[in-house]
């Protein structure tokens, strides 16, 4: 029994006259696969490397996401403590095991933190970011135990750190540098892209935090691009 994606499939190779089977075809779309071709970059995009930490941080406050930026990241527990008391939320916070957030100060904090998915009961929830994105100050999250997807999607305050080092002017600059990272054999299971908190004008054109995910985005920077590459 053919499913349907077999039967749209099939449609579109009768429709081009061909059967999927070409050996020209197949090795063309191997050599493209193999070349991982560089899409267009906005001019936006090319500035110097301090500036498109600046850039970011522009972009991603017009996407009404908060940002703060601190010199290390022994201050980073610090700082997530500030955000929650500033909003009156609870000292709580979920992560998951990523080394880098492992290796921070938490015990210097009155913050009571747990590690692992979210189920869904979690108000706060603190990920480490791949990288970001200049050009739209947008956050690159790539799943696994590091930093688990739920974290990105169910707590109603997500709350974001990420290396200024890690911070480039456009999207084909972060797909190279997961290439890099995972190899095209063994990528993340998934590559979340987040520009600020969740919305949707959906209903009457009325803009509504939190319809699919967290109300609140908050981003701390760590350093500076003079810092590494």
């Amino acid at each position: 029994m053919s499913s349907a994606r077999d039967e749209v499939l099939g449609n579109i190779r009768r429709a081009l006259g061909v059967t999927g089977r070409e050996v020209a075809r197949r090795e063309a779309v191997a050599q493209r696969i193999g070349r991982a071709p560089t899409g267009v970059i906005p001019a936006r995009a090319r500035l110097p490397a301090a500036e498109q930490v600046d850039l970011f941080v522009t972009q991603a406050q017009a996407a009404l996401a908060t940002v703060a930026r601190v010199k290390a990241a022994d201050e980073v527990p610090g700082a997530v403590a500030q955000y929650l008391r500033n909003h009156n939320l609870p000292a709580t916070i979920r992560r998951g095991d990523d080394p880098r957030l492992d290796a921070m100060p938490w015990g210097h904090t009155a913050l009571d933190v747990s590690c692992g998915v979210s189920d869904g009961g979690d108000l706060n929830a603190v990920s480490h970011a791949f990288g970001g994105v200049a050009e739209s100050g947008t956050l690159a999250l790539l799943s696994g135990p590091d930093n688990p997807s739920t974290l990105n999607f169910l707590p109603d305050n997500h709350i974001v750190v990420v290396a200024a080092v890690d911070i480039v002017g456009d999207y084909e600059t972060v797909w190279e540098r997961v290439r890099g990272a995972y190899g095209k054999g063994a990528m993340p299971r998934t590559v979340n892209f987040i520009t600020g908190p969740s919305r949707s004008g959906d209903i009457e054109q009325t803009l509504l935090l939190g319809a699919h995910g967290p109300r609140r985005l908050h981003i701390v920077v760590v350093g500076n691009r003079e810092d590494g590459p």
